[in-house]
């Protein structure tokens, strides 16, 4: 017993100095642990219901790599390519998903910067962008889907592209599978 009392004694001391280097972070989007400003371990991700309250929509494991859990708010289907290169509209067993949910994309969605020329014309509507997402989680092959003319398709095409590689791959049972994703974009005139 005498042994075990310096082990446990060193134990505690680890643990207390382990939980120090590691800081708890949470706000309205997300919440986890940052271990030297890293997130670790599984992370929550939030975002608001029509009526207020607030949901878990996906819990990613950033030690792992893996995501855990995803609030699925839409049964539809999605093109999926197939091996032999063609496309099939299918149902997922998870769609792709942008790490951290819409809370993390806006910050990207919003370095949209309106055309001077589609102002000056009073164009306003949406530009969907379409793009592929692969089984790595990147982003590729965009292309305007639904546009709206005055520069406002291009501007749209920019910003999606510029999106980082942080997606989650679609999924039908545990097998990563290549889909084509869109993104809306608005362009609305401030009255």
């Amino acid at each position: 017993m005498k042994k075990l009392l310096p082990l446990v004694f060193l134990f505690l001391l680890v643990s207390e100095f382990r939980a120090e280097a590691q800081k708890m972070r949470k706000n309205e989007w997300e919440s986890g642990l940052l271990d030297k400003g890293e997130k670790v371990g599984v992370w929550e991700y939030y975002a608001y219901t029509r009526d207020g309250r607030q949901v878990i929509t996906q819990k990613y494991d950033h030690t792992a790599k893996k995501l855990v859990f995803f609030r699925d708010f839409d049964d539809v289907s999605y093109p999926v390519q197939t091996p032999a290169g063609t496309w099939n509209r299918q149902h997922l067993t998870q769609p792709p998903l942008f790490l951290g949910g819409d809370a993390a994309l806006a910050p990207f969605m919003s370095k949209l910067n309106y055309p001077v020329q589609a102002q000056s014309k009073n164009i306003q509507g949406k530009v969907v962008v379409a793009f592929v997402v692969d089984t790595l989680g990147r982003a590729v092959d965009h292309k305007i889907m639904l546009g709206i003319g005055g520069g406002c398709d291009e501007e749209a095409l920019r910003v999606c592209r510029a999106i980082p590689n942080q997606w989650l791959p679609a999924r039908i049972g545990s097998r990563a599978v290549v889909v084509q994703h869109e993104l809306p974009f608005t362009f609305r005139l401030a009255q």
